[in-house]
């Protein structure tokens, strides 16, 4: 039976909020990685309650140059051979 505090944020107590687990591929983590750091540079100083989120989502991540690290097209190839996505 699912308890309804884990698929309800409203339903625990207010520090016991719902935090959701991803297990990315590297190519998925960059592309991530590659994608907050563009939506940061879009937003202006307005924004500063988003850009403090897209902050707080980056430092949960694997340091710059871990991300640099990640060669794209090899990753996409390891992946379609070891049954990943199709290519597009």
């Amino acid at each position: 039976m699912v308890d309804p505090k884990d698929t309800d944020p409203a339903a625990g107590a207010a520090d016991e909020r719902f935090h959701y687990h991803l297990e990315l591929t590297p190519a998925q983590l960059k592309i991530t990685h590659t994608a907050l750091r563009s939506l940061l540079d879009d937003f202006g100083h307005e924004e500063h309650d988003v850009i403090a989120v897209i902050h707080e989502v980056l430092d949960k991540l694997p340091d710059a140059h871990s991300i640099r690290a990640i060669v794209l097209d090899e990753e996409l190839d390891r992946e379609r051979g070891a049954g990943g996505a199709p290519a597009v």
